[in-house]
């Protein structure tokens, strides 16, 4: 192996993909007219899109030209290259075959001390007849159509290897180029970085003008100083902070549009100098000062020196921008939380919801046990369904159990809106309100609650919000008119929404009818959503009037007077004392008033029981269904009992009326003997 140096500079200009290489070889053991030098210019490079220039084509190639000849061999697909003595002599370690219309590889013999090996400008579309050049240190094929990278096991001192402007579409076949330096694949059609893994002394490495849509599998390239990539299609990179020596990063022109997809390179200590113009990052607001506040250590950014100035507005900029994200991420972090919450407590109600219709279900069925029984003893056979009822109330129980350790209610305050979520969000109804929260709260929200739990806390809402006058309800179980009648005890709504989803009420047509009848003393204005005219609190009446005016006319005075409150007790009082008055004595405003009261009056009477008062009065009707049909079977088992004994005395009977006749007469046959007999019996009782 020849030790040498190099250096690389890259260029300057954003669209030019040559990386500017100043490179020099030089041997320990050889005189200064052995050095080879191969200088790189900054001016424009008269083919674009190479990555190393060398003076070769100025300083000796036309000279090199006029003295080589290729010859035809015995093999006619591959010519024989000769060379005079003279040019042997004068440039004995390089090789220049440029723009020579080769379609292969000549056969080279007798040059194997060669070093430099040029063969760019061509056809030439598979690399051969080389291997025999082991000292070869230099190789040039840039700009011909070779497909795959091949024939180059034996070159183990092999440094700089040209393939730009090719055709090959995998970076293949170098693991025995160890000594690499530079590898130029720039123009090609790549679409992976893979198998340089095991090129530890490469520090250039071109890779522009690919197909490359990522950037990763650079573990082990500990020596590269320089990566280019433009003009590629990438979107992201990765593995770049594993490169220690990385300085100069190349990245125009491609598809990145986050700093998230490159962040990978805020890890890179050594990296200095890196290029993301023409990349749609580049467009944005945040885009330098980003960069500046997560790279420090770079000095040139798209090819332009960083000032302090402009680190110090990047470090005011970002931590300004880092403290939207951090409120973003809280945020988002808070949303997914309530997302997560509501979801289970949807479940939760679900689950609840399923049980309550299998616990209905069997308590149908049981009220139809006797039809049951009696199939039971006509057949024997019993239904499957109980048994299954069973065993998927323990499954929703087990799951209910589960869901317990989790967040099974929200409460939350959004602007105007109060929103709870699950019965243990009636709650919070207890806590301590501030009076500025508590008076900003117009719109009540309940959601997946009983609408009997909610009628429990309406006092307190009344209490603790007094300025809520809009109420909404969703997957409530609102399911019969009568629960409206709740909402009676409130001290104001204006508004009420009922969402049909979980509220089966909705689907009755006179509902909304019955709401304006039943809350008329609230004034309401809308109903989910709609205005209420003068015509529907019309209707409404004429709907609903006689209804409470039966209900209160029927109901006695002392049911009447437990359902209202003391206010309207005192009212009542008043016009059942008025009643014995004579018309005349009673004004026209006192009639009025008396109407109005009687109007409120009526309505009062048209209350609402709670489910659990319901669920009570359902089993003690149970109770007694359950007495009755014990005492009934009692009483069945005894007339049975008395049958069966009427049925075994019919056949008794013939044969005991013959022994009682029998008998009889062998009493009476003699009647001195009986006479006595009797006497004696009548004797020994006394």
């Amino acid at each position: 192996m020849i030790p040498g140096k190099y250096r690389s500079v890259s260029g300057r200009a954003a669209n030019n993909v040559n990386c500017g290489l100043h490179l020099v070889i030089q041997t320990s053991s050889l005189s200064d007219k052995n050095k080879v030098e191969f200088r790189l210019n900054r001016e424009t490079p008269p083919f674009p899109g190479r990555l190393l220039q060398h003076d070769l084509e100025r300083n000796y190639s036309s000279r090199q030209g006029d003295h080589i000849s290729l010859v035809s061999s015995s093999m006619p697909a591959f010519p024989i290259l000769q060379r005079s003595s003279e040019e042997k002599t004068l440039y004995s370690d390089r090789l220049t075959l440029e723009r020579q219309k080769l379609t292969v590889c000549p056969i080279i013999d007798g040059e194997e001390h060669l070093r430099l090996l040029n063969f760019q400008h061509n056809f030439i579309t598979r690399i051969q007849n080389i291997s025999n050049l082991q000292r070869l240190i230099f190789l040039d094929l840039y700009d011909n159509q070779i497909e795959e990278i091949s024939g180059l096991s034996t070159l183990k001192s092999l440094r700089v290897l040209l393939l730009g402007k090719n055709r090959i579409k995998k970076i293949s076949n170098l693991e025995n180029l160890k000594n690499l330096d530079v590898l130029d694949l720039h123009g090609n059609q790549i679409t992976k970085i893979e198998n340089v893994n095991h090129l530890c002394d490469l520090r250039v490495l071109n890779l522009a003008r690919n197909l490359l849509s990522h950037v990763d599998n650079l573990n082990g390239l500990d020596s590269l100083t320089e990566l280019n990539l433009r003009h590629n299609q990438i979107t992201f990179v990765r593995d770049v902070d594993n490169l220690p020596c990385l300085q100069r990063l190349f990245l125009s022109f491609n598809n990145i549009t986050s700093f998230e997809s490159v962040s990978c390179l805020a890890e890179s200590t050594s990296l200095s100098d890196i290029t993301f113009d023409g990349n749609p990052i580049a467009q944005e607001s945040w885009y330098k000062h980003t960069v500046l506040q997560n790279m420090m250590q770079l000095r040139q950014l798209d090819m332009k020196r960083i000032t302090e100035e402009e680190r110090r507005v990047a470090s005011v900029v970002a931590k300004k921008e880092e403290e939207k994200k951090r409120e973003s991420h809280k945020q988002s972090l808070l949303k997914e939380k309530k997302r997560l919450t509501i979801n289970n407590v949807a479940r939760k109600w679900d689950l609840q919801q399923r049980v309550a219709n299998i616990a209905s279900t069997q308590d149908r069925k049981d009220s139809d046990s006797p039809a049951q029984e009696s199939c039971q003893l006509d057949g024997g056979n019993t239904s499957a369904f109980p048994e299954e009822a069973g065993s998927l109330d323990a499954g929703l129980s087990s799951a209910l159990q589960g869901l317990s350790v989790t967040e099974t209610h929200l409460v939350e305050i959004d602007g105007e809106t109060l929103s709870l979520y699950g019965s243990g969000a009636l709650e919070c109804l207890d806590r301590n309100w501030s009076v500025q929260t508590a008076g900003m709260v117009t719109t009540v929200s309940f959601t997946f609650i009983e609408f009997d739990e909610i009628v429990q806390v309406l006092p307190k809402l009344k209490m603790k919000f007094p300025n809520s006058l809009h109420l909404k309800f969703k997957e409530t179980n609102l399911v019969m008119l009568q629960q409206f009648n709740a909402l009676a005890q409130l001290r104001r709504v204006d508004q009420l929404t009922i969402d049909p989803q979980g509220n089966p009420v909705v689907n009755f047509t006179l509902w909304k009818y019955y709401v304006l009848f039943r809350l008329s003393h609230f004034s309401m204005q809308k109903i989910n959503g709609t205005e209420v005219t003068q015509n529907d609190m019309i209707m409404a009446e004429r709907l609903f009037g006689i209804l409470a005016h039966v209900a209160s006319s029927e109901l006695p005075q002392y049911r009447m007077i437990s359902i209202l409150g003391d206010a309207r007790k005192k009212q009542f009082r008043y016009l059942l004392e008025s009643k014995g008055k004579k018309p005349g004595i009673i004004c026209e405003e006192t009639s009025d008033s008396k109407r109005f009261l009687g109007e409120n009056t009526n309505r009062a009477t048209l209350n609402y029981t709670t489910r659990e008062f319901y669920h009570e009065k359902l089993e003690e009707i149970k109770d007694k269904k359950k007495f009755c049909r014990l005492y009934v079977e009692d009483l069945v088992k005894e007339a049975t009992a008395i049958n069966m004994k009427n049925e075994a005395l019919q056949k008794l009977w013939p044969q005991m009326f013959i022994e009682l006749v029998r008998d009889a007469v062998i009493e009476i046959r003699s009647k001195d003997s009986y006479m006595k007999l009797c006497l004696q019996q009548i004797t020994d009782q006394k």
